[in-house]
């Protein structure tokens, strides 16, 4: 009988729920639902939590391959903490690199380069802590956190209409965040995800999937923390969304030169918003996008387009063992 692949399951576990200081991190809930789906596809698993002795633990673990859905624990470059340990260790992995996930996280740095291939984002300035305000500033605009992930620093009051109530958003979210801000002028449109799936020419976009405020919690539609958190209460997703068929393709077509301009392996989700005259901004990318089970959009998305959770999990893993020559 053939010896099966050893595959670490790498995380952050979240044990904070008070505030969004751990957003970022995993359930047990999801690490056991990936543990379960990873293992019908006749691989062993162990879980690993990324923390300070995981240079001793993994070497001592001595995996085939790593499923890597750690976020990191301090900085700017925080999400390629743990990819670039394993390539030192010569270790593969699943996922993007750590170049791709560090410029992926600063949301600034992502825009410029996904311009370059001609994919339209908002209007967006980047403020330091000592910075002036940009005299060039069109309201609303939403401010955001300019290295964080799942909305982390985002919420109802983000969208400010003048220079006071920015000046006065900034000076409150310094506060609890460090680093820089982007200011991105606000799109009041519709909102959309999109998942991908696979390397090189063999890339599958998947159809995109809308995100619809039935209610909300402000004036202007934000995908918030807290709306996230409770996204029963606000939220419904429509995939495929209605839309014109050029305007699918507009959006897959934009998703894919995003996924490849920044570097993209085995799997990501890329994020627009659309408005009123059917003209699509990119609004983030996510290379690290989220796997729990009936909350997460990548996972959410895969199954409106008849990718069931494990079948799902099985197939980005199985991407990063061709890309690597383990298949």
């Amino acid at each position: 009988m053939d010896k099966k692949l050893k595959v670490a399951l790498v995380c952050n576990i979240k044990r904070n729920r008070q505030d969004d200081t751990e957003a970022e991190f995993d359930e047990m809930e999801t690490i056991e639902a990936l543990k379960k789906a990873i293992s019908k596809g006749g691989f062993e698993v162990l879980v690993i939590e990324a923390q300070g002795d995981f240079l001793a633990s993994i070497q001592k673990a001595n995996p085939d391959i790593v499923f890597n859905i750690s976020e990191g624990l301090h900085g700017r470059s925080r999400e390629g903490q743990i990819p670039s340990m394993l390539e030192y260790l010569k270790i593969p992995f699943v996922g993007s690199d750590a170049v791709t996930l560090g410029v992926a996280l600063d949301k600034t740095l992502t825009k410029r380069l996904v311009q370059t291939v001609g994919v339209k984002t908002p209007a967006f300035w980047l403020v330091s802590k000592d910075d002036k305000l940009p005299e060039d500033l069109t309201y609303p605009l939403i401010v955001k956190p300019n290295a964080e992930g799942s909305s982390k620093g985002i919420s109802d009051r983000s969208v400010c209409k003048n220079k006071e109530e920015l000046a006065a958003l900034l000076n409150e979210d310094r506060k609890t965040y460090e680093g820089d801000f982007l200011l991105e002028s606000y799109i009041d449109g519709r909102e959309f995800t999109i998942g991908l799936i696979g390397n090189g020419n063999e890339v599958k976009v998947f159809e995109p999937m809308e995100i619809i405020y039935r209610k909300l919690r402000g004036e202007y539609k934000v995908y918030s923390y807290e709306v996230k958190r409770n996204f029963q209460d606000y939220i419904s997703y429509q995939c495929p969304p209605k839309l014109t068929k050029e305007e699918i393709n507009e959006l897959k077509t934009a998703a894919l030169k995003a996924y490849r301009v920044l570097g993209c392996l085995d799997f990501a989700r890329i994020d627009f918003r659309m408005d009123e005259k059917g003209q699509a901004y990119f609004i983030e990318a996510n290379p690290l996008p989220g796997l729990a089970p009936g909350y997460s959009d990548y996972p959410m998305l895969a199954g409106f387009n008849g990718v069931d959770y494990d079948t799902i999990v099985l197939s980005v893993l199985k991407q990063a063992l061709k890309r690597y020559g383990m298949a």
